[in-house]
């Protein structure tokens, strides 16, 4: 993920669930509030309004017309903004729908905060293992990416490994340029240096992160950790 939060433009015409999606937006880590907007038409001065949207939080049931035909518009504009559905429609063609024009992820109402909040934090650890330059290792790659976003990849890591855990200490090693240690990792983080390693390794061993020996103190020679791409 790049250095600016996830920006995220709120579409829904229920000025009450509007302003409560737009609150948890605003104060969940890794995301800032765009604009807030109650039709098709306002969505749309807002995308070039409030540049750039990454996110938008789309209501389907528009008083202007479908949220899907505002899916449609948006791409045709050239605008790149991903799509989590947050709607009362049941109807599996509506889904289908929604999957053929590029909607990433889609919430039934009624939900609650917990239920955005996992939303959200999946979409940030897609956007956080994608959002770096450079070409995919494989298969693999491309399919753990799919799995976070969809947050199917809880079950693939080793026993007593935590996603949560696993996005954060990989959050602090892509963004450091000259890498981490063990014991620096612990210290950005919050866990213990031995934790810190575990997790560190994990990256090393699934193709994100490079492993090398560095010197910290006299006489103690440590491994050092990089960022792939970094």
């Amino acid at each position: 993920m790049t250095g600016r939060p996830i920006r995220v433009l709120v579409v829904e015409d229920d000025p009450v669930a509007a302003d409560a999606h737009a609150r948890y937006v605003a104060r969940t880590p890794g995301f800032a509030l765009a604009a807030v907007a109650h039709s098709r038409a306002a969505a749309l001065r807002a995308l070039d309004a409030h540049a750039p949207v990454d996110l938008l939080l789309l209501d389907l049931h528009l008083p202007d017309g479908h949220g899907l035909q505002l899916c449609a518009a948006l791409r045709a504009a050239g605008h790149g903004a991903d799509v989590i559905a947050v709607t009362s429609a049941r109807d599996l063609a509506v889904v289908r729908r929604a999957v053929s024009a590029g909607v990433v992820q889609y919430l039934l109402k009624p939900f609650g905060a917990a239920a955005l909040g996992d939303r959200l934090r999946q979409y940030a650890r897609y956007r956080a293992d994608l959002d770096r330059p450079g070409q995919a290792l494989g298969q693999d790659e491309v399919d753990r990416a799919l799995a976070l976003l969809r947050g199917t990849d809880r079950s693939s890591l080793p026993k007593g490994l935590a996603a949560d855990t696993l996005d954060t200490l990989a959050t602090a090693l892509r963004t450091a340029p000259d890498g981490l240690s063990a014991s620096t990792a612990a210290e950005a983080t919050g866990v213990s240096r031995i934790t810190a390693r575990r997790y560190l390794e994990h990256l090393v061993t699934t193709g994100r992160a490079t492993r090398e020996p560095r010197y910290g103190q006299v006489g103690r020679p440590e491994l050092g950790y990089r960022w792939k791409d970094a």
